[in-house]
């Protein structure tokens, strides 16, 4: 395999070395360029040969440049090549659980460590054999982001319905050994990989440290479309506690034993439990926070902070607000707390059921723009609607359900405004002091 270049950045390395799209790029130093991986370890150096082919000839290029300088070449692909797919069908895999008008790029599941290194995406190690162990051992790729669910082989098999899913768990020791920084994280199904399940899990990953940075454990999340897939109970007032008095118990030793917490559990388990988000100095570097993890007492706090700052002038406004059912209480919170502030500016919150995924789905991030439009109509006290960016994909244009910002607004006749997602900016969009794309009927 090799990587085809797309495009040359002006000025750089690759362009002065007279690398022109099209050209493919073969070895560096002797070692095949396979992927993004290879491409950046290899070309780091500040001197190799390139072996590059163009128009059916062979050639080799003496490359010199500063240390660490970029080499300039884009590729087709970020990665270089195709994403790798996951080969596992977890009886708890959401993406099986989508409702069958969801759009196509949707169902497709990655499990590439690749994405784990470069985005953080989380991968089960199904699906690698051990030469590609050994390149992230020897690239020193690290940290890697694993999801493990269960160190019990037998039922990580079960639970992941692949063979290999119990044989892979060994790669954990190889790079812990070769002193490669790992985060775990645990999706827990009631009845199933909890209890004294989880208490071994708990047992077997900890022993890890300090090659463990993280262990972040949330409960499945549960649609309303889950014909013919395994019969997943989501966790109640009372599962939830005792999943909950658990992952506490073993951060607590943790925290005694190691100097760290090291096991964080999601937000989700204090809600469904019905207990007090913990204090900000629990999370300690709020490591998961894409895993849900602490996201809550993040954003109230810097919320709050910001909102403690002079603003100068506050022009009076008012506005409506989404969110999920999830984060509605401590969406309302904050928005009395402005009000407080600042009496002259009025928001009212629209927690949103989220109909389109059903289920025990209740996140922000999840909620669609068809259930917005459903639950808002005729309902909207103001002129401004403000929706959080996590709900639209990364362009910033349309909800999980294929419903458009523009549609939105034109549905609802109100203006459209995206807002941040962190509290302090979140904080800021609200007193009208943050300036974000919106739309205008």
């Amino acid at each position: 395999m090799a990587m085809r270049v797309k495009a040359v950045d002006p000025g750089s390395p690759a362009d002065l070395a007279g690398i022109r799209p099209d050209m493919v790029l073969l070895s560096a130093d002797g070692n095949p360029l396979n992927d993004s991986l290879d491409y950046q370890y290899y070309t780091a150096s500040p001197a190799f040969q390139l072996e590059v082919e163009e128009e059916g000839q062979r050639r080799t290029l003496s490359i010199s440049k500063d240390q660490y300088t970029p080499f300039g070449c884009d590729f087709e692909s970020y990665l270089g090549d195709e994403k790798h797919s996951c080969s596992n069908h977890c009886i708890f895999c959401f993406i099986d659980q989508l409702p069958s008008c969801a759009r196509e790029n949707l169902w497709f599941k990655d499990d590439d460590a690749r994405l784990s290194f470069l985005f953080g995406n989380y991968i089960t190690l199904t699906n690698m054999s051990q030469e590609e162990v050994d390149r992230i051992i020897r690239m020193r790729i690290s940290p890697l982001n694993i999801s493990v669910h269960t160190t019990n082989p037998d039922l990580r098999i079960r639970m992941l319905a692949n063979k290999r899913a119990g044989e892979v768990l060994k790669y954990l020791d190889q790079f812990a050994q070769a002193e490669i920084t790992m985060n775990f994280q645990l999706v827990l199904c009631r009845g199933i990989n909890d209890g004294e399940e989880l208490r071994r899990t708990l047992e077997d990953l900890k022993r890890y440290y300090p090659h463990v940075d993280s262990i972040a454990a949330v409960p499945a999340g549960v649609t309303a479309h889950r014909k013919g897939l395994y019969p997943l109970q989501p966790y109640d007032r009372e599962s939830a506690r005792a999943a909950l008095d658990i992952l506490e118990e073993y951060g607590n030793q943790c925290l005694e034993e190691l100097g760290t917490r090291l096991i964080y559990p999601g937000d989700e388990w204090y809600l469904l439990a019905d207990r007090p988000i913990p204090d900000y100095d629990f999370y300690e570097e709020f490591s998961q926070l894409e895993n849900g993890v602490g996201m809550w007492r993040l954003y109230r706090e810097e919320f709050l902070e910001e909102l403690a700052q002079p603003h100068g002038l506050v022009l009076p406004r008012k506005l409506d607000l989404v969110t999920g059912t999830l984060a509605a209480p401590l969406i309302e919170e904050m928005a009395r707390a402005v009000h407080k502030r600042y009496p002259q500016v009025n928001i009212t919150v629209h927690p949103i059921e989220n109909h389109f995924f059903g289920g025990n789905v209740n996140v922000a991030g999840l909620v669609c723009g068809g259930d917005i439009m459903e639950q808002c109509r005729g309902k909207l006290k103001s002129r401004l609607l403000c929706v959080p960016e996590v709900m639209v994909r990364t362009e910033g244009d349309m909800f999980l359900d294929d419903t458009t910002l523009d549609q939105l607004s034109r549905e609802l006749k109100i203006k459209v405004q995206l807002i941040p997602v962190s509290g302090a900016e979140n904080c800021l969009a609200l007193l009208g002091k943050h300036i974000h794309k919106d739309n205008n009927f």
